[in-house]
């Protein structure tokens, strides 16, 4: 356990810390940390507390303010205040009953705003009842007013938070220290994954591994973290877990032991208090295509199919279309400056057009605008050698070919617009996979066309998380799983960071 000690030495651990730290190599004991996920659980029941209790006086002072509202059959100020406690209560009560405040929904993914809105619902359907019933005009007063209000307040309050832990994760700081425990194959994956994509939320502190490691587990989770220090199966996991700092356990994968061997963990666990988080063997799959069912103790996962068709894609398409009019018409100027800029950065036309494959693999001509000198297909075979693009994509960082006013473009992603076009045409969607040349599709594998059987988007998954950084597998991996998981929600989550991507460019070259 050396490299234990030496990877924790020098760190300080107290209840009184806000963020989980490693704390020094000790006997494990039972007694339960204050870790930082409690006290930031802490911090928003005092901030929901807050807002419900300001959304809830609503009513009172807009009855205050309007003296009027007596004669339509309103009751006193002191009833209305009454009811609001009423509400206030309900609606504490709803934020408890759809676990709006629990480690795993909170800091990570879009949980936490759905649940929040899942919980005022609620509130807002049983409190209409009861106002039906007893025609209370004062109760609907609080669904017409303090709930729409609240929620808005209760959201940003969530997103401040969030970016708040968003700074101090930068500093190394998380919600919970999470110890990765599996096998070589299944490691490396949720590694990068929870590394990534888990924000503040999880901080991998160290690996365990169940059973041997070999050259390509090695060289997978350098490419993962090459910082996490790696350990065997060496003694007992909770000690292990313990003198790490972490709080968690992460399971990667199916154990040596099988399912009798996670039982065993869940019960050793216990003596510390640690978690312990399963990863699921369905990856890639939408949460909100899943269900559990239990048989006498046995949970079953029902799998909705993934769908490619039906009224969703009807709407979809309606958006498209509003969207991209819209944009054309807002940007007319814009496309104005960047044609003229085209025009006197050198000679050539001002759009460029590409084949590209797309929905069913169908050809369609793509419209951008011309980022690289006139001649750039002719030059292509000499810079081959050069290429550092991810599988068969072809990119280079410092590509000569690119124009002056063609690099600031290309930054910002402001080379796409024209797309806006290929939208009005059918030929794309706003939001959607990558649109491939036809020598990736050529290099496809498997399951990988099964991203075809989308539109092709002006933006998606792929735009907004790393673009050109990202290597081939995970680049694959997120058009498909795009593909088969998209939402109208998760459309408009997109184009938000699609918005903040522009701005703060990241892969983009």
């Amino acid at each position: 356990m050396s490299q234990i000690s030496g990877r924790i030495d020098g760190n300080d651990f107290s209840a009184g810390r806000l963020f989980a730290q490693a704390p020094p190599v000790a006997i494990a004991t039972e007694q339960q940390v204050l870790t930082g996920s409690r006290r930031y659980a802490r911090r928003l029941l005092v901030t929901d507390l807050f807002i419900i209790a300001l959304a809830s006086l609503l009513p009172a002072l807009f009855i205050l303010g309007t003296p009027d509202l007596g004669s339509a059959g309103l009751t006193s100020v002191q009833q209305v205040a009454l009811s609001g406690t009423m509400v206030s209560i309900a609606w504490m009560l709803s934020l408890v009953f759809f676990k709006t405040r629990a480690m795993g929904r909170v800091a990570v993914g879009m949980q936490e705003y759905k649940f929040l809105l899942y919980a005022t619902a609620a509130v807002a359907g049983f409190i209409s009842l009861v106002a039906v019933i007893f025609t209370s005009l004062e109760l609907r007063l609080f669904v017409i007013v303090s709930l729409p209000a609240g929620l808005g307040l209760l959201l940003t309050t969530r997103w401040i938070w969030r970016r708040w832990l968003g700074r101090q994760a930068q500093r190394g700081f998380a919600l919970s220290n999470v110890l990765i425990y599996g096998q070589a194959a299944d490691i490396p994956h949720v590694v990068r994954q929870i590394s990534r994509r888990s924000g503040p939320a999880y901080r991998v502190v160290g690996v365990l591994l169940d059973g041997a490691a070999d050259e390509k587990f090695q060289q997978e989770l350098a490419t993962a973290d090459p910082t996490l220090p790696v350990f065997g199966n060496e003694g007992p996991i909770e000690q292990q877990a313990y003198r790490l700092g972490a709080d968690a356990v992460i399971v990667a994968g199916p154990l040596a032991g099988g399912t009798h061997a996670l039982k065993e963990l869940g019960w050793q666990l216990e003596k510390t208090s640690t978690k312990l988080i399963v990863v699921s063997a369905l990856s890639n799959i939408a949460s909100r295509r899943v269900r559990t069912s239990p048989v006498e103790g046995m949970p079953l996962l029902h799998v909705e199919l993934a769908k490619f068709s039906g009224w969703r894609f009807g709407v979809k398409r309606a958006f498209d279309m509003l969207f991209a009019t819209l944009a054309l018409l807002a940007l007319s100027p814009v496309f104005a400056a960047i044609a003229l800029l085209i025009r006197l950065d050198g000679p050539g036309k001002v759009f460029f057009k590409q084949e590209r494959a797309g929905a069913n693999g169908l050809p369609f001509p793509m419209f951008k605008f011309r980022t690289m000198v006139q001649d750039a297909e002719a030059q292509l075979a000499v810079l081959e050698a050069q290429n550092e693009g991810a599988g068969p994509l072809f990119k280079i960082k410092d590509d000569p070919r690119v124009t002056r006013i063609g690099r600031l473009l290309r930054k910002h992603s402001l080379d796409e617009l024209p797309q806006f076009f290929n939208v009005l045409r059918g030929d794309m969607s706003v939001v959607g996979p990558r649109p491939p040349l036809y020598k990736e599709v050529d290099a496809y594998q498997g399951h990988e066309s099964r991203r075809l059987y989308l539109k092709p988007g002006v933006t998606g998954l792929w735009q907004v998380s790393g673009r050109s950084n990202l290597d081939w597998p995970e680049s694959i991996r997120l058009d498909l799983y795009y593909a088969e998981n998209w939402t109208a929600v998760s459309d408009l989550r997109i184009i938000w960071r699609t918005f903040k991507v522009m701005v703060k460019p990241d892969g983009a070259y």
